[in-house]
């Protein structure tokens, strides 16, 4: 019997309170056993640096994620990496091989101007769902708040699903610190100018989770989210630890 008052968290499929995964390490065997218990909770899974395409069995991992209604993506940097070398045609090709349906276009790696990355944006659109990033992987690139509401207001303009804000898997760049600190005033400022509800935060530690349910409610989105840290997120998300015990919404 549940009896206990809590927030009302969005079910599935939802468009916000989404958790999307930082998959860089789990075998088909080990993500299966996750999926089965927790799938409900998840709504994005990212494989995360260019483990895609080096990965075995990648075909089976896709496949398994959609069977439990997890979209899946790669990683910016692997169309990055594609990019710089002229290959875009190619990304294609290998995602749609992949069965892939969602892709995420960034410029955390290498240099993108803003104006490139909607013409991809617009292009890829056509096709596949579009995630896009905001935000520089190298943490001594400071980018004042007007420059990241600019570019996350045109790359959703341009047909972005929703858009990322850098956080990376160690929570050290982006909309973090080099010691991990958040940019607290730089968070404060997107969310007054665009608000939160087709934002991503990158979030890979409990801490930044607290950080994010805290100041938007329990139906935050967040990412970069390890698989073995899905349940204590949710329980996050629902009051149930110190940090997060006065949520009402």
């Amino acid at each position: 019997m549940r009896t206990l008052q809590l927030p009302i968290r969005t079910e599935k499929p939802r468009s916000t309170g989404l958790t999307s995964l930082y998959d860089v390490s789990c075998s088909v065997g080990e993500l299966r056993h996750i999926l089965d218990d927790f799938h409900s909770f998840i709504d994005y899974a990212k494989l995360g640096v260019g483990t895609a395409y080096v990965m075995p069995n990648v075909k089976k991992k896709v496949e398994l994620y959609h069977s439990m209604d997890v979209k899946v993506y790669l990683g910016g940097t692997l169309f990055e990496k594609f990019y710089i070398q002229g290959k875009v045609d190619d990304y294609m090709a290998f995602v749609r091989d992949l069965g892939v349906r969602t892709v995420e276009i960034s410029a955390g790696s290498i240099d993108i101007s803003l104006e490139e990355r909607v013409r991809l944006i617009e292009r890829f659109a056509g096709e596949f769902e579009v995630l896009s990033e905001v935000g520089s992987k190298d943490a001594e690139k400071i980018m004042p708040p007007s420059q990241w509401i600019r570019e996350i207001k045109s790359l959703r303009a341009a047909g972005s699903t929703y858009v990322i804000t850098e956080g990376r898997n160690s929570g050290t760049a982006g909309v973090y610190r080099q010691s991990g600190e958040i940019r607290t005033g730089l968070v404060a400022d997107i969310i007054k100018e665009v608000g939160a509800d087709w934002l991503i935060f990158e979030a890979p530690t409990p801490q930044a989770q607290m950080f994010f349910i805290n100041q938007v409610g329990a139906n935050v989105n967040l990412g970069n989210i390890a698989p073995q840290g899905v349940l204590v997120l949710e329980a996050q998300r629902q009051g149930l630890r110190k940090e997060t015990f006065d949520m009402n919404t």
